[in-house]
């Protein structure tokens, strides 16, 4: 049971809103840490198609040592919680320093930005956490012999590339760091197929409490559903533009080879966008459904108390006509029927008359069970085929 002060604090971090840490008018590049980051973690890997270096490190300047055994490296950086980390990463890679303000303010939109001497890469990460959704910001840095990648918190997010870098599988042992910038932007993009899957049964699931009339909380989920899908379509569709120019624009520190796997990544994000889009549609078909079905019992409860009424509104008038006070020795006209031994019954035989006949009526006009068809007959559907094909069957 998660504890409900932990529930609420991650409902105001899915539904916060974004906000700068740099002060209006601040010079360009100022870097301002979030308090509530964590402290960066640095972990470096460094290799070649036989040789392989993997540690942490305490500076980043300890990652230059391995620069002159190695053709490239990865630095690999979790946590943006300290401003002096952070300031020395950009000195020693020379990092430009409006790329390192975009990295820290975590609000960015997916985006490819080209400095003289590295690409700026933004994705958003797709992170569940206790059934919350959230969209972390990664940011990535290629250079010529170097790859650094930024992370909100330690989520092990980029494991998958890690250990096909220490299993030697495939071909990222051999080529080099924009093939592994396109390894570590697919694990991105990969992340939100089996999240997608999730929302998909999530939205079956919905579908079935619908039918089974538990409208309210179902309700609840399909809201929650439409609001991470509308989210994750924020975060997907801008990402889909900035691979669409890795690939279009002639970037010196990305290859043809690497072109042609970044496609693979092109197309992969399409599939999302599609999933997107088909999964909004059901989640607001789901509510198109729930609103008929509500609309259709409010009918049908209307439609009881409607025959009611009218069973029981002659039976007033009845009942009130003979409530009234009356002198039969006045006159004979006054109401005969109260010294008759028999007019309470033969009262109560009209009422009762009169009640059936008009069940009976409500019930020829298929108002109380199946609708009748003009001759009479009930209108029969069975398995989905009208009367005339079961009669042309029979034929």
């Amino acid at each position: 049971m998660i504890p409900r002060s932990s529930i609420a604090r991650l409902i105001r971090m899915r539904h916060s809103r974004h906000r700068r840490l740099t002060p209006p008018g601040s010079p360009p590049g100022t870097i301002i840490i979030d308090p509530q980051m964590p402290e960066p973690k640095l972990h470096l890997m460094a290799y070649t198609s036989t040789e392989f270096k993997e540690q942490p490190i305490e500076k980043a300047s300890d990652a230059c040592a391995y620069l002159d055994k190695f053709p490239f490296i990865w630095l690999q950086v979790e946590g943006l919680g300290n401003a002096e980390v952070i300031t020395e990463i950009k000195d020693v890679f020379k990092l430009h320093r409006l790329a390192m303000e975009d990295v820290v303010n975590v609000h960015q939109r997916a985006k490819v930005e080209e400095y003289d001497e590295h690409l700026y890469i933004v994705l958003r990460l797709p992170i569940r956490i206790n059934g919350i959704l959230r969209l972390e910001q990664l940011s990535l840095f290629i250079g010529k012999n170097y790859v650094i990648t930024f992370e909100e918190n330690d989520h092990d997010a980029l494991e998958p590339v890690k250990d096909r870098i220490r299993r030697k599988l495939g071909l990222i042992r051999n080529l080099g760091a924009d093939y592994l910038a396109y390894a570590v932007i697919d694990a991105v993009i990969d992340r939100y197929f089996p999240m997608l899957e999730q929302y998909g049964d999530m939205i079956e699931d919905v579908e079935i409490e619908l039918l089974n009339e538990k409208g309210p909380g179902a309700v609840k989920k399909i809201y929650m559903i439409k609001q991470d899908l509308l989210a994750l379509r924020r975060a997907i569709w801008p990402a889909r533009d900035a691979i669409n120019s890795m690939i279009r624009d002639q970037h010196p520190l990305i290859s043809d080879g690497a072109r042609v796997y970044l496609r693979d990544c092109y197309d992969h994000v399409i599939q999302i966008i599609d999933i997107l889009e088909t999964d909004r549609e059901l989640s607001s078909d789901l509510l198109d459904l729930h609103m008929t079905m509500l609309s259709n019992r409010t009918n049908d409860i209307m439609k009881i108390l409607t025959m009611m009424s009218t069973i029981f509104i002659p039976l007033s008038f009845i009942a009130s006509v003979y409530g009234m006070n009356f002198n039969t020795d006045a006159s004979h006209y006054n109401m005969p029927e109260l010294n008759n031994p028999f007019g309470y019954p033969m009262v109560l035989l009209l009422m009762g008359f009169i009640g059936v006949v008009l069940v009976v009526f409500f019930w020829k006009k298929g108002w109380l069970g199946k609708r009748q068809t003009p001759s009479g007959t009930t209108a029969n559907i069975h398995h989905g085929k009208k009367d005339g094909e079961h009669n042309h069957e029979a034929n």
